[in-house]
């Protein structure tokens, strides 16, 4: 059945009798079961609308009039099909004024006929559970509060005394006590105003209970919406809005868009938007180059012109209003839109000159030969406004490039190939100026976008060159010097200078060739030789140095490459030079070949052979030619005993004519065990005998007798200077026999007027007769006996000691093999022994007052001081 709550749509003076969106009533389909779904419908859909939950509104604003007074709302069960239908009849009640607000309205009971059952073939009544419409409230309502909305009852009052109660948000759950109930009548009230913005609906629930506590009826949903006023201006989401448009945009062309929210409910009249521009600055071509769509927001242009380079933004007062933007009844607010029109390519760029001019070295690159300025009205550092410069004619090879400054947008010339002066004396270049993105459709190059550069090159001193370099000749080697080889000469790129040329040598690392300084004219001054270590590949490399007299001076360099050809100039040698080999011709034997240090023709196929003599050669020894290069060697005895054999080969090379040589094998012959290898032993004792062996043993024995010559010397040294200052002379005898010390060589022949009588011994003179017949070349004792104390002599003499150097002098100056009269003589022997006294008898209290000590002063400073102690006489 359809259950009907009414609802009171208030229309104020404002509204003058106009629904819209007002909620009239609420329908609500039950059945016993409660199961069935049902859709519902009006049969005014373009004035009345009812939702799911079975609301009635009013879709359009429209006066109310009897033909909408009455129409129909239909239920259908979604499942069977089945309809239902209810009449609704609308009224006008009278406008409410603030008092009428004030009164409590009286709330209507609608009673629910009782639903009944078969049950046994009798009607009988069916417990049915409470049902109450959603409850519409106003917010902002001024009062009085409590204000009643409702009251709940349950027909079991009448038997029990019953207590209700509510709960839910709002009454015992945040926000708390919004919503009271009288718990004796139920009457629900609502404290204070509601704010549809903060909670727009709220969900409570009625409970009957007995006076112990016990429900008696099941709790029933009470559902409050808060009806919504137009109490909140539209917000928009930035106070400031900022688009772009590309100038020469046409009309129609999307710009930005700007949103603008309301708190009120967006789908009543208080929450519809509606935008509008205010103003427009500056207001240039035209006061309306922008315009709105009222309700989304999007700003799109209307009119043409837009120009940066005239207008580069405008300013837009946008204006947002609730109430569909009603002026009179609406709530609004304001916002900036900034549009900035940006720049497009409609401005090519444009030369200040018509040509432009510059120099340029010769043979110079990487330098700015000009600068080409142009001016561009596009915004400045943007692709727009970014100038690419070409060159479109007079430089057919590439020698200039240009490149663009990005910071003043200027065109730099270069030169990115070497430009000859004696070739090309100036350029004249045609160049245009782009963009790098394209101009604008219907936008064409003017003839300023085109410029001339004239450029001048400047002759300078170039280097002299060599042609061809490097220069190659072929010569046979073994060329004589003084032959002229080639000329070699340079040529001078400055063909409008006066310049001389000069050449010189500056690499021959044989130090073969000279040049001519003034005509190039190479020729040899030493003989050619294919095998010396400075040819590589034949080919020997000489530098040469041209250089001019211009200013500055300027130079160059040549390389010359003689190839030279072999000839026979060098005799094959056998090669290994050593080998070993058994003593039996079995089980090995030598295999050689040649070293040649000719090239072919003129080294193998060799020829080998053994010589006649000596006749001992061809009797131990024979020698096959294995091939042109290979020979062996065997032993043609049956046994040939241990030892080092020099073996000479006969080497013949295939030149023209042909150079032989006699090459010594040195054969080292030996034991050999059952490999044919010989034994360790053998080894050892064939390298003692070996050349290296020998010279290693020799520097040893050399090495040593040095050493004991030093230690020799270093002995006498010491000896001589201890005995030099342990000398003290007894004035009775002479220690001039005892101490005799012969350590530095005389004057050659001059020593043969050396007065030897200082040398005499103090014994007895000897008889030439008894002296040992013969020259004493080496060191010896007298033969005959000597007296231990003997009698100084009165007259001088000069002993076996004078005797010993004069026949030692005698021997060296007869000797036709001995050394030069100024070579070192040793005579180390020093005589038969001291008749004086031990130098401990020596004491000043001694006689020998008598004595003459003077002489001690020619002995040298050394006995100077006992000259000074013993001389002087009676001082």
């Amino acid at each position: 059945m359809f259950l009907l709550r009414r609802y009171v749509c208030i229309f104020t003076e404002k509204l003058k009798n106009q629904a819209e969106l007002c909620v009239f009533l609420s329908v609500k389909f039950s059945n016993c079961n409660g199961k069935r779904k049902v859709q519902y419908e009006s049969s005014e859909p373009a004035d009345f609308k009812v939702d799911e939950d079975g609301i009635v509104y009013a879709v359009r604003s429209f006066p109310l009039s009897s033909e909408h007074a009455k129409f129909l709302i239909y239920a259908q069960d979604k499942e069977t099909q089945e309809k239902w239908q209810v009449a609704v009849k609308l009224s006008l009640k009278p406008t409410l004024t603030e008092e009428s607000v004030k009164e409590s309205p009286e709330v209507e009971e609608i009673v629910f006929p009782r639903q009944l059952g078969k049950h046994s073939g009798h009607l009988q009544r069916q417990k049915r559970d409470w049902v109450i419409p959603p409850i519409n409230l106003p917010e902002n309502s001024r009062g009085p509060f409590p204000q009643e909305l409702v009251r709940i009852r349950s027909d079991r009052d009448k038997n029990l005394s019953l207590r209700y109660s509510v709960t839910g948000p709002g009454a015992d759950q945040p926000p708390t006590g919004i919503f009271i109930i009288n718990p004796i009548s139920g009457q629900l009230s609502v404290t204070k105003p509601l704010d549809r913005e903060q909670i727009a609906r709220f969900h409570l629930r009625a409970h009957a209970v007995d006076i112990n506590g016990n429900q008696v009826e099941n709790p029933i949903d009470i559902v409050i919406n808060v009806i919504d006023m137009n109490d909140n201006r539209p917000e928009f989401l930035h106070q400031v809005w900022n688009g772009t448009v590309p100038e020469g945009s046409k009309p129609g062309t999307y710009v930005m868009t700007v949103t603008a929210i309301d708190a009120d409910d967006p789908n009543a009249l208080n929450g519809m938007l509606r935008y509008r521009i205010l103003s427009q600055a500056p207001s240039t071509p035209s006061p309306n180059m922008f315009t709105i769509n009222n309700e989304t927001g999007d700003i799109i242009t209307v009119a043409a012109g837009l120009d940066r380079e005239k207008v580069q933004q405008y300013t837009l007062i946008i204006q947002a209003t609730d109430m569909e933007g009603n002026p009179t009844y609406g709530l609004s607010n304001t916002a900036t839109a900034i549009i900035t029109v940006t720049d497009v390519n409609d401005n090519p760029p444009e030369f200040t000159a018509m040509t432009f001019y510059g120099e340029v070295p010769e043979n110079r690159v990487d330098i700015i030969v000009a600068n080409l300025t142009v001016t561009d009205k596009d915004q400045p550092h943007t692709p727009a406004w970014n100038a690419v410069y070409r060159i479109s004619g007079g430089d057919p090879t590439g020698r200039f490039a240009i490149q663009t400054d990005p910071n003043s947008n200027d065109g730099l010339v270069t030169v990115v190939k070497p430009i000859d002066f004696e070739t090309n004396r100036m350029f004249v270049l045609t160049v245009a100026a782009e963009n790098q993105v394209p101009l604008a459709k219907g936008i064409q190059h003017p003839p300023q976008s085109t410029a001339t550069v004239s450029v001048t090159v400047i002759d300078v001193n170039e280097n002299p060159y060599f042609a061809p370099n490097p220069k190659i000749i072929r010569q046979e080697e073994g060329l004589h010097a003084g032959t002229m080889l080639t000329t070699f000469t340079a040529q001078d790129p400055d063909r409008y200078m006066q310049q001389n040329i000069r050449y010189t040598k500056l690499s021959d690392p044989a130090n073969w060739l000279k040049i001519d300084p003034v005509n190039g004219q190479i020729t040899t001054i030493a003989i050619l030789d294919r095998e010396s270590p400075n040819v590589k590949n034949n080919i020997y490399n000489a530098t040469f140095l041209a250089s001019d007299n211009g200013i500055p001076p300027m130079s160059g360099t040549g390389t010359l490459q003689i190839y030279l050809l072999d000839i026979n100039d060098n005799a094959p040698q056998v090669l290994p030079q050593e080998a070993e080999t058994c003593e039996t011709p079995d089980p090995n034997s030598i295999n050689i070949t040649a070293l040649d240090y000719d090239i072919d023709p003129n080294a193998g196929p060799f020829a080998f052979d053994l010589p006649l003599s000596p006749v001992n050669i061809k009797k131990n020894w024979t020698i096959t030619r294995l091939n042109g290069d290979f020979a062996q060697l065997n032993l043609k005895i049956k046994f040939l005993e241990a030892g080092i054999y020099e073996v000479p080969i006969i080497i013949t090379d295939s030149g023209n004519p042909p150079k032989s040589n006699i090459s010594i094998l040195r054969v080292k012959v030996c034991q050999c065990d059952s490999n044919g290898d010989c034994t360790d032993v053998d080894r050892i004792v064939g390298a003692g005998l070996g050349t290296g062996a020998i010279i290693a043993i020799l520097l040893c024995i050399i090495i040593l007798l040095i050493l004991v010559l030093m230690f020799v010397v270093w002995m006498k040294r010491r000896d001589k200077e201890r005995q030099a200052k342990q000398l003290l002379i007894d004035p009775e005898d002479d220690v001039r026999d005892n101490i005799l010390k012969y350590d530095e060589e005389g004057g050659g022949e001059e020593d043969q007027d050396y007065d030897l009588s200082q040398l005499q011994q103090p014994d007895t003179v000897e008889p030439d007769a008894i002296k040992p017949v013969g020259i004493r070349r080496m060191d010896e004792r007298p033969i005959h006996a000597e007296p231990q104390y003997p009698v100084r002599s009165a007259a001088p003499h000069p002993g076996d000691i004078g005797d010993f150097i004069n026949e030692g002098l005698k021997a060296a100056d007869n000797d036709p093999t001995a050394p030069p009269y100024d070579s070192l003589l040793v005579f180390d022997y020093e005589g038969s022994g001291s008749t004086a006294g031990s130098l401990s008898s020596l004491n000043s209290s001694s006689s020998g007052g008598e004595q003459d000590y003077d002489y001690l002063n020619d002995w040298g400073p050394r006995f100077k001081k006992l000259a000074d102690m013993y001389g002087g006489g009676d001082d």
